[in-house]
């Protein structure tokens, strides 16, 4: 058990922080489906940091307001070298000569407040004012580096430790492109997404997003150790992730060798850092320093200042994405910045190029700061060639010439022809084979932009009749009769994926994995899913109007339906195979419920399975055959409306429970 728990907390962190996997998707699950089953047979072994336990599971209606014991001050800052000797000069007046100073990485993240009774991590609280915060305590147990519950016996009995959440750019990137997929808009630097995951209502999805801690302070009711230096080491041996670039200082110029050092080397870390931060190390000489009314007087940050540089606008190209957003990319006379040549930046969307004033041939001021792409602050002005033409955001869509569209309350334009703009179609299909849809072996990204273009497919359901084209297959350069072979291979083996899987590979606007599962257990079936109305969908789990919305209009369209029709007949599967049942009794035989709301101390999965093992049936809405509405706190007012106005009777989970014994 101990084995594995080693094994799979760093096959977890590779896969979910890093998103550098080094282990298949499915030997991962048999090994942690090995783990559970031994907890469950001996569970005085259980470790309290078990990977089965980082999965979320709880809805947080709203978050409650905390008290900090400890206030948690900001740090003054300064982006020169002369503060910095001032604020030497400052703590030399003070406390003399004879001290040393601790030099930290400044990480862009968000700060946390972690609270450990008895060796338990009891209560997670954000920054907020300083003096209170949001109780995130269930949302922060899903991070893979934050232990529960701690094995060194060493610890003080109540303690409170401040660090810092963060996601890696690498997994930033790959949650991006999935935002940029679905639809939706991407988040401008990871800080940004952590902060957003972090406040998730549904511990379930922030156990999904990869985020990092860093902890790099100790607050207790009285001095356990001397330095800061020494807690941070103590920190480490009691299970806590410090960051190993932290430095002992002598003297400031040691400091500024140390922010010198890593000015340049920052752009090889795999997180962001914007700064350094510098503490003195004795806690008895922090006393004597004492704060501010805003920070303490023992510390001070370094802040890097965003690298800058002035380059060319050489022109402004539009990728159209396999939703159909357009997004407008300015390309630049390649210049060198934050270690990188840039030949690129984002401009995000119509708005931005209309506040950026852009014309063509200007002389830009572009940044890479806190943000992971580079993009365009400001033009110059000054250098602007008379008669320059203004950049206007094409009407027409780059590709195919549809007209472009623009839905009231969002930013980006989109193409609505999905069946005939080639990157709609050739991103679709990448889409419907990925890992996390159909899963298709031997198909790539490459192989299906070769195949459309040399006019082998056109559709998703063209993929199912490329054993009819092996012929033509075999002119392909670098495809072998093996090659052939495998992949023809994984197209049959597709046909057995799960429906929500199917659904998912569709690429519908708004349906992610999440919401592809709960339209698949919602509805069943797709027929019932392409006829759903409005009301029905909204009545499904988690699935809100502009989801609903977005359905609609997909299978509205009579090509959709078709495509459809072809993939049945192919024998993919457009069902939810029901499990079999043991029922535990028969007490709600032919009763059927609808569950809604929040529950304090159940999640709806239990209660749905609570119903079933005892004969009763779920439905997905709320109609004149309904038996029951189990209703919990923060219900959606439409369905309240329409349960009263059929007579359903409302039931708690006491009556619920009532009703079982």
């Amino acid at each position: 058990m101990e084995a594995l728990v080693k094994e799979l907390n760093q096959h977890s962190y590779n896969y979910y922080v890093l998103a550098m996997p080094t282990i298949a998707d499915y030997e991962f699950d048999q090994k942690l489906a090995a783990l559970d089953k031994l907890e469950k047979e001996h569970p005085e072994f259980a470790d309290p940091n078990s990977p089965t336990l980082k999965v979320g599971g709880d809805i947080t209606k709203n978050f409650t307001t905390v008290p900090h014991r400890w206030p948690m001050l900001s740090l003054g800052n300064t982006y020169n070298e002369q503060d910095l000797r001032d604020f030497d000069d400052r703590v030399r007046k003070t406390i003399g000569d004879q001290f040393q100073y601790v030099c930290e990485l400044k990480f862009d993240g968000l700060s946390i407040s972690l609270t450990y009774e008895d060796s338990k991590l009891v209560r997670a609280v954000t920054r907020g004012d300083g003096s209170k915060g949001d109780d995130v305590t269930t949302n922060i147990k899903t991070i893979r580096n934050v232990p529960h519950q701690l094995k060194n016996e060493a610890v003080p009995p109540l303690f409170e430790i401040r660090g810092e959440i963060f996601m890696h750019r690498a997994a930033f990137d790959r949650l991006n492109k999935e935002r940029e997929e679905l639809g939706e808009v991407q988040y401008a630097n990871p800080r940004n997404f952590a902060a957003g995951t972090v406040k998730m209502q549904d511990s379930k999805e922030v156990a999904k997003r990869p985020l990092d801690c860093f902890l790099y302070s100790l607050n207790t009711d009285k001095n356990y150790f001397k330095t800061h230096w020494e807690s941070l080491e103590n920190l480490k041996e009691w299970g806590f992730n410090v960051c190993e670039h932290t430095k002992l200082s002598s003297s400031i110029d040691e400091v500024l060798a140390f922010i010198q050092y890593w000015e340049e080397a920052r752009f090889k870390l795999s997180y962001e850092i914007d700064g350094i931060v510098i503490k003195v190390n004795s806690y008895a000489q922090q006393q004597e320093l004492g704060f501010t009314a805003k920070s303490p007087r023992w510390a001070i940050s370094y802040k890097y200042k965003a690298q800058e540089v002035e380059t060319i606008l050489e022109k402004v190209t539009y990728q159209v994405g396999r939703t159909g957003a357009v997004t407008p990319v300015a390309n630049l006379k390649p210049v060198q910045l934050a270690g990188t040549t840039v030949k690129r930046a984002t401009l995000h969307n119509a708005n931005e190029i209309e506040r950026l004033d852009l014309h063509e041939g200007d002389s830009v001021f572009v940044e890479k700061g806190g943000e992971i792409i580079p993009k365009i602050i400001n033009v110059n002005l000054e250098k602007r060639k008379e008669g320059a033409v203004k950049v206007n955001y094409p009407t027409l869509c780059p590709e195919c010439n549809t007209s472009l569209i623009r839905k009231e309350g969002e930013v980006a334009f989109y193409c609505p022809n999905d069946e005939a703009c080639p990157p709609q179609i050739v991103g679709k299909m990448q889409h419907f084979i990925g890992r996390k849809a159909m899963n298709i072996d031997g198909l790539g990204d490459e192989t299906i932009e070769t195949f459309y273009q040399r006019g082998l497919v056109a559709h998703i359901s063209d993929l199912y009749t490329l054993h009819e084209k092996s012929d033509q297959l075999k002119t392909l350069d670098r495809f072998g009769e093996r090659s052939i072979e495998n992949m023809l291979k994984g197209i049959e083996q597709s046909k057995q994926m799960p429906f929500e899987k199917v659904l998912f590979g569709l690429g519908i606007r708004y349906v992610g994995e999440t919401v592809a599962r709960k339209l698949a257990v919602g509805t069943k079936h797709i027929d019932k899913l392409t006829s759903a109305s409005l009301e029905e969908l909204v009545a499904i789990d988690e699935i809100g109007q502009r989801i609903a919305e977005s359905i609609i209009e997909y299978f509205g369209k009579p090509e959709h339906l078709q495509q459809i029709d072809l993939l049945k007949g192919y024998g993919l599967q457009f069902e939810v195979v029901e499990k079999e049942i043991t029922l535990e009794s028969d007490k709600l035989t032919g009763k059927t419920f609808v569950i809604s709301g929040v529950f304090e101390n159940y999640s709806r999965e239990e209660l749905k399975e609570m119903i079933e093992n005892n004969g009763g049936k779920i439905l997905s809405g709320i109609s004149a055959k309904l038996n029951y509405l189990v209703a919990g706190d923060n219900m959606g007012p439409s369905k309240l409306e329409k349960a009263n106005k059929l007579n359903v009777p409302l039931i708690s989970v006491d009556d619920l429970l009532e009703l079982l014994k």
